[in-house]
């Protein structure tokens, strides 16, 4: 049987291989589309995440393979010669645009277990030009870098997909210097969801499948330690937006608006680990 982390493996890195070969990676989030039935079911997660600007910056491949669900790059306060890691950095964009903010002084470190968007995102640092950006292969539960050796962790709905979040806070809290900031982008449920009608939902965006109430979030970095912990929504998801997908499921949306609309959202979630 296979594992979450089998069913993300294979997700984005089907993802990678498609953009490495020029082809449209579909609508990413694993909601269930495919070639054969284009449904543009996340488009209310992934699209309009990036200005012109910021995409002018890289190569398109890095853009094509985003599958974020935010922009924690333009929310977190970044500065020259400082040292930012991307948990599940994917085809690389957010860790790009971290090194032009931190400079050459700087460096931007991505971490990704998938060997596809590895390769992916070290062709994208090719094309990039830029040499403060190093990609490294392991697991967000288990960040192969030395304890306070960083000093902002951002990711893009990643987090959510795990597994083990726990595990994967305290990792963040142990190779964050004092005073480091914890900056990421995620899916956020607010208020109760019916079972039944949660996975409902999850098949529109897979990257709803493990998200956290944003009271548990909280909760979850408190404990590991972190202080000034606050989640700012950024994008509400409006049942309306999936009508689409869902009727082609056989779902009624009318239904079911009432019990998911604006329950679920794109938060910036932001954490401190003391100085002391």
């Amino acid at each position: 049987m296979s594992t979450i982390k089998d069913e993300v493996q294979k997700r984005y890195g089907q993802h990678a291989l498609k953009v490495l070969d020029g082809q449209p990676g579909g609508c990413g989030c694993g909601c269930g589309t495919s070639d054969a039935s284009p449904v543009a079911c996340c488009d209310p997660v992934t699209s309009d995440l990036y200005d012109a600007t910021q995409a002018g910056e890289l190569p398109a491949e890095a853009v094509l393979a985003s599958l974020g669900c935010g922009n924690p790059t333009a929310l977190a306060q970044l500065h020259p010669g400082e040292v930012v890691l991307d948990l599940g950095s994917g085809g690389g964009i957010d860790v790009l645009l971290s090194a032009r903010r931190v400079g050459p002084t700087g460096k931007a470190y991505g971490l990704d277990m998938t060997d596809e968007m590895l390769a992916l995102a070290e062709e994208n640092k090719r094309k990039s030009g830029l040499t403060n950006v190093e990609f490294l292969r392991g697991e967000i539960e288990h960040i192969p870098l030395p304890d306070n050796s960083v000093d902002v962790i951002i990711s893009n709905c990643v987090i959510n997909l795990s597994a083990d979040k726990d595990q994967v806070l305290r990792e963040a809290f142990r190779v964050l210097k004092p005073g480091g900031r914890f900056a990421v982008s995620d899916v956020v449920v607010r208020g109760e969801i019916p079972p039944e009608i949660r996975r409902s939902v999850e098949l529109w965006v897979g990257c709803l499948s493990g998200a956290l109430d944003e009271s548990v979030y909280v909760e979850k970095l408190t404990r590991a330690g972190f202080v000034d912990v606050s989640v700012e929504p950024t994008r509400v998801y409006r049942a309306e937006d999936a009508r689409e997908f869902l009727n082609t499921q056989g779902i009624d949306i009318d239904t079911i608006a009432p019990l998911v609309d604006g329950k679920f959202f794109s938060g910036f979630i932001r954490a401190t680990k003391p100085r002391a």
